[in-house]
């Protein structure tokens, strides 16, 4: 079975090391990427195409809903977990 793979995207270093380390205990679960801003978190999409990712609201240059628009513009069924306070 392949695992699923994810995007991590969060400004805070630590909330991101938190989500990684969580994950990293499944083991169908794979994290390929983090990232710390919407911008990079776009590239990031397009270069490793995840099953999943799960992206912060708030984010320095683009936040979570620009984020995801953008990232639904490249593929419409991306699938994509929002986190806030």
């Amino acid at each position: 079975m392949d695992k699923i793979k994810i995007l991590v995207a969060d400004d805070h270093e630590i909330v991101r090391y938190g989500i990684c380390s969580v994950l990293a205990t499944a083991e169908d679960i794979e994290v390929v990427g983090e990232s710390s801003t919407g911008a990079k978190t776009v590239e990031m999409f397009k270069e490793l195409r995840p099953d999943v990712s799960i992206i912060d609201i708030t984010m320095p240059d683009m936040n979570g809903i620009e984020t995801t628009r953008e990232i639904h513009k490249i593929d419409p069924k991306a699938k994509i977990l929002i986190l806030t306070m």
